[in-house]
């Protein structure tokens, strides 16, 4: 665990990452990343053919802002401890997906997604996923379905 801040690269170390895509129609989508220390980083990704750069939030507070606890467990939850794992509970509010469409979903609306984990130990990558989507997690025509009720 190192010492990144909110909206730093998190993905270059241990990281939990969704990625919600409301709309199908438009390439753009949701994605979160949260760190064991409970540092995130929430983007809006416009991905135009495999080019993407994510969009940080504006008035990212209040209603708007996630909602997130994490807990690390067989260390310290500190930057450079070492530990033999980690949760993540995360609340993301649809008020902070209203730029997107199809939000908030109501019953029968589907949603494409992907769940992913990331991991860096021993000099080591280890990735997995709810749906595998092949060598990028922004492959998102291979996202799995949400459907809502």
């Amino acid at each position: 665990m190192t010492n990144l801040a909110d909206f730093d690269n998190l993905w270059e170390e241990d990281v939990f990452e969704i990625f919600l895509w409301t709309d199908q129609s438009q390439s753009v989508y949701f994605e979160y990343e949260i760190s064991p220390l409970g540092t995130e980083l929430p983007i809006i990704v416009p991905n135009f053919n495999g080019k993407f750069l994510g969009w940080r939030p504006w008035h990212y507070e209040g209603p708007r802002k996630t909602r997130k606890t994490t807990t690390v467990t067989g260390g310290h939850k500190q930057p450079g401890a070492t530990a033999t794992g980690w949760t993540a509970e995360i609340f993301i509010p649809y008020k902070l997906l209203e730029p997107l469409q199809n939000v908030p979903p109501k019953p029968g609306t589907k949603w494409r997604a992907n769940f992913y984990r990331v991991d860096y130990d021993d000099n080591k990558t280890t990735h997995w996923s709810w749906v595998p989507t092949g060598p990028s997690f922004h492959d998102y025509k291979n996202f799995g379905t949400l459907m809502f009720e």
